[in-house]
């Protein structure tokens, strides 16, 4: 219990996670899907899967969470995962991916 309250003392509880979404659009292309959460990304990822607060991309087209893209930014405080997210996902679609998520 002591443990679980001095998490949400420290303000940096938040995270951006990014989600591998297969053929989202129907046209055969991968994307993305770009988010933030005060849970861990992986708690984040089983509720869209089982349609609690779920993005419906994410839902009928998430694959699997992708560390690589987000790992070495968390945990951020909440004014930063919001900034976070849009700049994640925007980085994302400079690189030409298909992008949902990220506002």
């Amino acid at each position: 219990m002591i443990k679980k309250a001095t998490k949400f003392l420290d303000r940096r509880h938040h995270s951006v996670y990014v989600v591998y979404l297969r053929n989202p659009n129907g046209d055969g292309k991968a994307g993305y899907y770009v988010g933030m959460t005060g849970l861990t990304p992986e708690q984040r990822f089983e509720n869209h899967k089982n349609g609690i607060k779920a993005a419906s991309a994410v839902k009928k087209c998430g694959e699997r969470l992708v560390p690589k893209l987000y790992e070495h930014l968390n945990p951020m405080t909440y004014g930063a995962a919001k900034i976070m997210e849009v700049q994640l996902a925007e980085e994302l679609r400079k690189r030409g991916f298909v992008v949902f998520g990220g506002h």
